[in-house]
């Protein structure tokens, strides 16, 4: 029977890489149908059995179940995998600020992920919906599995717990905002043209806060066009092609960029085009990681810059109220881990018994058929049917009762540990040791 100890979880954050190093431990591409390929790959070369991958502007999370125990190099040969380029300097570095986490660790680990409690900010529930989403991806695909998906309806559900009984995600600041807020210092006009480019969820995001706040003159830049239009829809501003930003000499105040590109979008000669002969002072909101600017052009420039690595001082000056309510998060979810594995513990009984009541039936059917034949045939028709309906009743509590038996037990044991696992499982962003 399978293990709890099966799932796994490799994670590369903000706090140990600097945006360089995340993206050299992505497999994110603009191509999906590459990104599959490339998750397929490793999840036939290391043996998992379901693998799911999450990728955010401050996160790289590879989460995946392996029966076997992982020997000591593994970390080194799972980096160089996903990074062949990579120098074995490179690799080297790279394990030693990454973390692995297994078994219960790796529970709940994900369970702090998905409550924020492991975020650049505490209580920013946009975590949630990236890793649903996540999921659902890896599901799409193929990747996942039963095991992923009891985990993962828990971890929604401890999620959920954690934000509607405890106080973590009020005064909610979200990078998005944290971002909009320092753009918003500066003081800059209602009038400023803004340049979207890119229209997924994050700038969907900001254009939202941008339009609350009475910016008005939007033009949306996307690789699909039918996306750009939408979102200029929402903000009545003007739709164009990614293909067009080349081409387009309207100028901007107010660059808003967050793409999938694992390039810099908007290179120096781009930004060159693009402000022409304006020499008025440029704002810059750049949210993709890695970043959708090049250094390049932020050097010749100099706009006020505004992206992840600089939001950190700023998310720390708004997290006191949060980190209060760390402690009370992580005791629900002690609660939740330790529900978890009685949970977890049940489904591996109804997949091993998941038989049980097909065989019982077979037997029933047996009897009545073969063995008991001709008796049964020289009953009188209120008799079978007695004698029908008792071997009905008898069916169904021969499927029920060892189901039944079994759970208890489990849920005997459980009782048991979970004084233990409230007390052991506290939040760490070390390497697990096995």
């Amino acid at each position: 029977m399978p293990s709890i100890h099966s799932y796994k979880i490799i994670t590369a954050t903000h706090r140990t890489m600097s945006v360089k190093r995340l993206k050299q431990v992505s497999v994110s591409h603009d191509d999906d149908d590459m990104t599959q390929h490339r998750l397929e790959q490793l999840k036939h070369r290391f043996g998992l059995s379901e693998i799911m991958y999450l990728n955010t502007c401050n996160r790289v999370c590879y989460a995946f179940c392996a029966d076997q125990v992982l020997e000591d190099g593994f970390m080194a040969q799972f980096v160089a995998a996903i990074n062949p380029e990579l120098t074995s300097e490179d690799v080297d570095d790279i394990v030693s600020r990454i973390s692995l986490f297994e078994g219960e660790y790796a529970v709940m680990h994900l369970f702090e992920v998905a409550s924020s409690i492991d975020s650049l900010v505490i209580g920013e529930r946009e975590i949630l919906r990236q890793l649903r989403c996540a999921y659902s991806k890896s599901q799409e695909r193929g990747l996942t599995g039963d095991a992923f998906r009891l985990l993962m309806n828990h971890t929604v559900e401890a999620a959920k717990r954690v934000y509607t009984t405890t106080r973590i995600g009020e005064k909610p600041v979200s990078v998005v905002s944290l971002s909009v807020k320092q753009l918003l210092k500066h003081n800059p006009s209602t009038q400023s043209r803004v340049l979207i480019v890119g229209a997924g969820q994050t700038n969907v995001l900001v254009s939202k806060f941008l339009q609350k706040n009475g910016f008005k003159n939007f033009a949306v830049f996307n690789r699909s066009f039918e996306k750009a239009q939408a979102l200029a829809t929402t903000l009545r501003g003007a739709a164009f092609s990614l293909d067009s930003l080349v081409d387009y000499a309207h100028g901007f105040d107010i660059l808003v960029v967050c793409t999938a590109s694992q390039e810099a979008v908007i290179t120096k000669e781009i930004y060159a085009q693009l402000i022409g002969s304006d020499t008025g002072k440029k704002y810059i909101i750049d949210l993709a990681v890695p970043n959708d600017v090049s250094e390049e052009a932020i050097a010749t420039y100099d706009p006020i810059y505004i992206e992840v690595e600089g939001l950190r001082e700023l998310a720390q000056a708004n997290l006191a109220f949060r980190e209060a309510e760390v402690y009370a998060a992580q005791n629900v979810l002690a609660d939740e881990l330790a529900r978890f594995g009685e949970v977890y513990r049940e489904r591996q009984i109804e997949l091993a018994m998941r038989h049980v009541p097909s065989e019982i039936k077979a037997i029933k059917k047996h009897a009545m058929e073969s063995v008991f034949k001709r008796d049964l045939a020289e009953l009188d028709p209120d008799t079978l049917d007695l004698v029908t309906r008792m071997m009905s009743y008898m069916e169904k509590k021969c499927i029920s009762i060892p189901m039944t038996a079994a759970k208890q037990a489990v849920s005997g044991k459980e009782n048991v540990k979970s004084t233990a696992s409230r007390k052991t499982h506290r939040r760490k962003h070390v390497e697990v040791k096995r």
